[in-house]
């Protein structure tokens, strides 16, 4: 007689029955391959030891390591390098690109990216001062983007000299969103282009995870929201410099891209990308 209940759910294995691990596919020439962590999509161009280089459809290259966190055609994979390719890691940098060994600096470029406020700009280095400098791109920070136009009237961008300009807090409706709108539709919103983060501060630009903490503090309205974090995590907040010492143990546990969260990552690539172009 036929079991229509199937055999034993409670045998060995029943746990890993349920669960069924993702393939593994090897990372070969022109596979096209998502990164489930960011979005980003491309074709794979190269593999060096542990690593697999992808080109998305802008030419755009970046580097992450095989193993799992990969999707193809929306399904879970697990990446793996020919055993041929699996040589010696390259060195990287920060962003995940594959840093230039012995390059000198290139002459800067007329093109500049602007980023509103210095811890913003602070983080903007660490994390792609290498690529920065091998594209010849000058950070340059914003006190405030009230500030830009002054800026613009005095060194206009032009075909030649493209502004990026990176912002806090850049959400429908908000103060920032106003101002960014007049600004390009402006005389000078054909040669530059404004892109932001959606959150306060960029403090939160970097993942919980990174800070070995569960989430950002909520802040009630009218605090500060530095006095606020700083409070609720237990860490010194009385004066100015307590909150300089705050911002530099958030920056210390920036190591790599993996620790800012998708919101400020494309943002700045796409940046990147328009005053490069």
């Amino acid at each position: 007689m036929d079991d229509r209940y199937g055999s034993d759910v409670l045998a060995p294995g029943w746990r890993e029955a349920a669960h069924k691990k993702p393939p593994t596919v090897l990372a070969t020439r022109a596979l096209v391959v998502e990164v489930a962590e960011d979005g980003f999509c491309g074709a794979v161009t190269r593999t060096d030891g542990r690593l697999v280089e992808l080109e998305d459809r802008r030419g755009k290259k970046r580097l992450f390591p095989v193993g799992p966190g990969f999707l193809i055609d929306g399904r879970p994979v697990v990446l793996a390098v020919p055993a041929k390719a699996a040589a010696s890691t390259p060195a990287r940098t920060a962003s995940g690109s594959f840093a230039v060994a012995d390059g000198r600096a290139r002459t800067a470029r007329p093109s500049r990216i602007l980023v509103e406020g210095r811890h913003d700009a602070e983080l903007v280095e660490k994390v792609w001062g290498h690529d920065l400098r091998v594209e010849g791109v000058v950070v340059e920070y914003l006190q405030g983007i009230d500030l830009l136009d002054d800026l613009l009237r005095d060194e206009p961008p032009s075909a030649e000299r493209r502004y990026g300009v990176l912002v806090d807090h850049l959400v429908p409706g908000s103060k920032e969103s106003r101002m960014a709108a007049a600004v390009e539709s402006g005389p000078h919103g054909r040669h530059l282009k404004i892109v932001g983060h959606p959150f306060v501060d960029v403090w939160q630009c970097v993942t919980p995870r990174a800070l070995g903490i569960e989430r950002w503090p909520e802040v009630p309205r009218g605090t500060d929201w530095k006095t606020g974090v700083c409070r609720a995590l237990g860490w010194p907040h009385s004066t100015p410099a307590d909150k300089a010492r705050a911002w530099q143990r958030v920056l210390a546990s920036v190591s790599t891209y993996r620790d800012i969260e998708p919101a400020l990552l494309g943002r700045v690539e796409e940046l990147i990308d328009y005053v490069t172009a």
